[in-house]
């Protein structure tokens, strides 16, 4: 589980906004550029390559 001080320091690397924790615990969820970064053994992987999307895609 993701330390609860290390979470209210993290901010979005794009675009510096807040995140938050997933439902799941498993990724850190950035609403502004809807973009999810993964946790990965209890490490945030703050890197925008590695983020996926949340955009839906066109139908």
């Amino acid at each position: 589980m993701l330390n609860k001080k290390l979470l209210d320091i993290l901010v979005c690397p794009k675009c510096k906004g807040s995140l938050k924790l997933t439902a799941s615990t498993d990724g850190l969820v950035c609403e502004a550029c809807r973009l999810e970064y993964p946790i990965r053994e209890d490490i945030p992987v703050m890197l925008i390559d590695e983020a996926k999307s949340l955009e839906t895609p066109p139908s």
